[in-house]
């Protein structure tokens, strides 16, 4: 009776395990999951006013003058908060940089600038992916900013390595493992793509899960016997 009870025990926990292993997947790979080395980033992220050729090219224009004339600034940054702080103090220096920019090339647009949270949709770059959610970035927007967008990371300062000369992976997964653990970098690395879902952390899940119905199922077998 007593090796009855225990079994009916083990079955339950065996249930309880598997249910809670397929909200925490469903929940992981929903996109509503905030994974902690978010919280590590902040994005430089240019809108410009339309998809014109010619506001296209003001966008990365803007973009440029803006790296160059922050780097001394932002390009050293240790610290995230450290990173904030000189954005906070910069952010008119920022508007003012992106304004005079606007006016040499002819245009008159208007510019918003602001440090906030904001949603962005899975992206690659510089040899790894960022899973989509929210994360922290400075906006720059030209005009109505309907045009299509472009974003770097600003901390750890992948921006400010050379663009022109490129950005290699060597050098980009060198100033992410200074500010990321372990087992955060393997993750944002190992997606190939926005399509791809990080390996590690998936496989990890997913052998809880088979561990689960493997349990299950030797309790059930025994149970019949």
């Amino acid at each position: 009776m007593k090796f009855m009870k225990n079994k009916r025990r083990l079955m339950i926990a065996s249930i309880l395990t598997i249910i809670a292993t397929i909200v925490f997947v469903n929940y992981i790979f929903s996109g509503n999951n905030s994974y902690a080395f978010k919280n590590k980033l902040i994005r430089l992220h240019v809108l410009a006013n339309s998809d014109s050729p010619e506001d296209q090219e003001l966008k990365l224009k803007v973009r440029d003058k803006i790296i160059a004339e922050m780097n001394d600034r932002l390009g050293n940054s240790k610290s995230i908060d450290e990173t904030r702080e000189i954005v906070k103090e910069n952010i008119e220096e920022i508007k003012k940089i992106a304004l005079e920019e606007i006016k040499l090339n002819g245009k008159e647009y208007e510019v918003a600038v602001s440090l906030d949270s904001h949603n962005f949709p899975t992206k690659s770059y510089g040899g790894f992916t960022l899973p989509a959610g929210e994360y922290e970035a400075l906006r720059v927007v030209i005009g109505e900013g309907k045009g299509q967008n472009w974003w770097c990371v600003m901390f750890p300062p992948l921006c400010f390595i050379d663009i022109t000369n490129g950005l290699t992976d060597e050098k980009t997964k060198e100033e992410l493992k200074k500010f990321l653990t372990e087992e955060e970098f393997n993750i944002i690395i190992t997606a190939k793509g926005p399509e791809e879902t990080p390996i590690i952390l998936k496989s990890k899940l997913l052998e809880l899960f088979e561990k689960g119905k493997v349990q299950f199922a030797k309790i059930f077998v025994a149970d019949r016997h």
